[in-house]
């Protein structure tokens, strides 16, 4: 093969691979339902039934997709901020506990001003929740960045903490009154006013925090590739010594990454009370408020390669397969066990397929650089923009 053959063929192998490596997470999605298929026939159930049930309790309606919608929103919300951590190359598993302190703090505003303006206490109440989920994981970023502590770890246990806070509270400053003289004393607050409630599309749950969550993926990718906010936290998580010596401040830029993501979580927390709940209410665990929101939507936007607009997509595809699961469940008669496997599959599935689509971008790219590192020397005037991107 020619020198000129070969730089012709690199970056034509390099936009194969691309688009390969997009479709990766579509790829890993389809095995994990496939290996849920094998224990659907262990089971004694008709995979092609479940699925069929799978897709028409998600999509098969305008009611379904409405609900799909609703489920997606503290995927989307909880995926932006992931997005974001991830440019800025910290990790943040903290998603549950920063969308329980955003919502414990936007509805004890509510509860406790009644007498403002709807649309007042709903803006206060975003920005609220906004301030508790940013506070829950700025903390977890100062210990990252001035004492080197592992947010993998900070973040796990800030989501232990803000459980028995949110516990304490729904037992006792913020219970329903009904519930505190009741014998049963369920950990629940009460009712917001009527008024403080987002609008909703009746006779759906589908409420106008989806178009929120929207308008803000736009807003991020704005900050994240628009900005020299946004190229700054980029190349901290690029390279931070490269960074540091081209004069940003890694540290602050490590903090802000970890407080932006906190601050959407917050609001995934404050959407979930004032749009669907119109309170705050638990089983004692984090996923009796959450549904495990804080680590779906980290599998949504690595499902849509942790960018804002591809995360949108991805987030409605996995808030699909949440409401679709319960559909599959009731009409195959499958353990809940099972629908809670299937969803653990898919995540593993997604999560790998994001370690092979790295290590396959790796080598391509290895191979385009040596591709160019072995091209004779050009003579003066010879065209340049033949050479590989």
């Amino acid at each position: 093969m020619s020198q000129s053959t070969k730089n012709f063929s690199l970056p034509s192998k390099f936009r194969l691979s691309a688009v390969f490596d997009a479709l990766m997470p579509v790829f890993a999605t389809i095995a994990a339902l496939l290996v849920g298929a094998i224990f659907l026939l262990l089971l004694g159930a008709n995979p092609i039934t479940a699925y069929s049930a799978l897709l028409e309790g998600a999509f098969g309606s305008f009611n379904a997709f409405a609900e799909t919608l609703v489920k997606s929103i503290p995927l989307l919300l909880i995926g932006l901020g992931t997005c974001i951590a991830y440019r800025g190359s910290v990790t943040n598993i903290g998603g549950e506990g920063q969308m329980i302190v955003g919502a414990l703090l936007s509805t004890w505003i509510g509860l406790s001003f009644i007498n403002l303006p709807g649309w007042l206490m709903i803006i206060i109440a975003m920005l609220a929740g906004s301030l508790g989920g940013a506070i829950w994981g700025g903390l977890p970023g100062l210990l990252k960045a001035y004492f080197n502590v592992n947010e993998i770890l900070s973040t796990v246990m800030m989501n232990a903490i803000a459980v028995q806070i949110m516990n304490y509270m729904l037992r006792g400053p913020l219970i329903d009154p009904v519930q505190a003289e009741a014998a049963s004393q369920i950990p629940q607050t009460a009712r917001l006013e009527v008024a403080y409630r987002l609008p909703r599309l009746a006779p759906t749950r589908l409420h106008i925090g989806l178009l929120i969550a929207i308008l803000l993926a736009v807003a991020v990718y704005i900050l994240l590739w628009r900005t020299t906010l946004g190229y700054r936290i980029r190349a901290v998580g690029q390279n931070q010594a490269a960074s540091k010596y081209g004069g940003i401040d890694v540290k602050k830029h490590i903090v802000l990454a970890l407080l932006l993501s906190g601050a959407f979580a917050g609001l995934a927390g404050m959407m979930q009370v004032y749009g669907v709940n119109y309170r705050m209410i638990t089983d004692g665990s984090s996923t009796g408020f959450t549904g495990n929101a804080g680590f779906n939507g980290i599998v949504a936007a690595l499902f849509g390669q942790l960018h804002p607009i591809i995360t949108i997509p991805a987030s409605i595809l996995f808030g699909g397969l949440l409401v679709g699961a319960n559909a599959m469940q009731r009409v195959v008669q499958v353990p809940s066990a099972l629908i809670t496997g299937l969803n653990g599959l898919v995540v593993v599935f997604v999560v790998s397929s994001e370690y092979f689509r790295k290590r396959n971008q790796r080598k391509h790219l290895a191979a385009i650089e040596a591709g160019l590192d072995n091209e004779p020397p050009r003579q003066n005037g010879e065209n340049l923009e033949e050479v590989p991107a």
